[in-house]
């Protein structure tokens, strides 16, 4: 599941927010979407279309920030909450968002979601858990507020009611939750960057706002704060691997840094978020449930607005290097090359997506990120791409976790950090057992 399982976040990571705004000058407000090309009216003349939906831009908002993911348990009701969010202060799960008037929202006010969303306090003058990206969502526009209230309202009610958290002392006290706002909290609508281009503002409002991908992918301080000089440089969080168990993941660095998407082009990210198959690297993990639940549905503007403004960032350099012994380096090679090589070839290079080999591992983000949670899932779990896969889509990759020791692993991956060019932190085999 996506999900930012370090105390804030909570519709996923990398999603966002509206259609892209028609007028030169940046909107915080979502045009009208065109009609969906499966619509039987489409081809009826003028006098017979349809009245423009009043829903569909609230619609768009609610797929843009990945709501039915984090707000929908498996084999529950759509948006009936209920999904599990570990937390290094606790088990939360999703609330109710239905339009129920008891059990969800319905019978909440505009002012009151607006105040939900925009200061994290619910209708009860409850303080709400950061678990709950209200730190983000501080950002969106009124019009889009209005918007996607509106089409919430509109969700089938559902009498469904999540478990209670279970958090421990003294993070159960919510009442604490007003110091921790002061600490690190500060209610603010975005305000577009007059230096910039409208298509870059548009894309810093998507990232910044109800995409929120930050909270995924911005390192975060003992009490759960993201670092805001830190920001995008990359984050480790809690979600599920392969067989339900809860282990940490890392998200890489988003900066254009030489261990986050300096390899990238602006086309590598556009592809990668609207097919989850793109030629640097294939969705896998928690992410498939962001393309596959959020970006994916995005229009192109949109999207392509995301890929400028994360492409303009200043790189974080905060990869760390190591130096391996000479016979570790053999032992790597050789695993590679008995268990890798073939898919991923001895230069590291791989292959484009539709092929029968393996993406690049030259330069990859995953491989030298600061935190080897990922590369260690992968090489024990394999990986599971999105489905449906486009016709030139990435093959899962197998698990090889039941033929790797730790120290294998552990052996492998740091061959793999410190090959072709690739920069990465040692790895050790009680990471790997952590992992495991």
């Amino acid at each position: 599941m996506a999900i930012e399982r370090i105390f804030t976040g909570i519709l996923g990571t990398a999603a966002a927010l509206a259609l892209w705004a028609q007028d030169p000058v940046l909107s915080q407000s979502t045009p009208e979407p065109a009609a969906p090309a499966d619509n039987a009216a489409a081809e009826a003349g003028p006098a017979d279309a349809p009245a423009p939906d009043p829903l569909a831009k609230g619609k768009y908002l609610a797929a843009a920030g990945n709501c039915i993911s984090c707000h929908t348990a498996p084999g529950g009701e759509p948006f009936a909450g209920g999904v599990a969010f570990v937390t290094d202060f606790g088990t939360l799960y999703s609330t109710n968002i239905t339009s129920d008037a008891t059990a969800g929202i319905g019978g909440w006010t505009l002012e009151q979601f607006t105040r939900a969303m925009r200061e994290g306090i619910d209708n009860d003058g409850v303080h709400l858990y950061p678990a709950f990206p209200y730190t983000a969502f501080t950002k969106i526009g009124d019009e889009d507020m209005a918007e996607l209230f509106a089409y919430i309202k509109t969700i089938p009610p559902s009498s469904g009611v999540p478990p209670a958290n279970e958090m421990g002392f003294p993070f159960n006290q919510r009442s604490l939750m007003a110091v921790w706002n002061a600490l690190f909290f500060e209610p603010a609508r975005f305000t577009p960057d007059t230096a910039q281009s409208a298509e870059w503002n548009r894309g810093a409002y998507l990232v910044e706002g109800l995409g929120h991908c930050g909270a995924c992918h911005t390192p975060r301080n003992l009490l759960g704060a993201e670092k805001a000089d830190a920001a995008l440089s990359g984050g480790t969080y809690l979600d599920e691997v392969t067989g339900g168990a809860v282990r940490p993941w890392y998200a890489v660095n988003l900066t254009p840094s030489q261990n986050g998407l300096k390899g990238w082009t602006q086309d590598n990210i556009v592809t990668y978020l609207k097919t989850g198959h793109g030629t640097r690297v294939g969705s896998y993990g928690p992410m498939n449930e962001v393309i596959t639940g959020s970006t994916m549905h995005l229009s192109d503007a949109d999207v392509n607005a995301m890929a400028v403004y994360l492409k303009s960032l200043k790189p974080i350099e905060n990869g760390v290097t190591q130096t391996i012994a000479e016979k570790d380096q053999r032992a790597g090679e050789t695993l590679y090359t008995i268990h890798c090589g073939t898919c991923h070839l001895p230069t590291g290079l791989g292959s484009t997506p539709g092929s029968e080999l393996g993406a690049p591992l030259v330069g990859s983000a995953v491989v030298q990120g600061n935190d080897p949670s990922t590369l260690i899932n992968i090489i024990l779990n394999g990986t599971e791409v999105i489905t449906p896969a486009p016709a030139k889509g990435w093959k899962n990759m197998k698990a090889f976790g039941n033929l790797l020791d730790d120290d294998e692993v552990a052996t492998l991956a740091n061959y793999l950090r410190t090959s072709w060019g690739n920069q990465g932190g040692k790895v050790t085999p009680a990471q790997v057992a952590k992992q495991r």
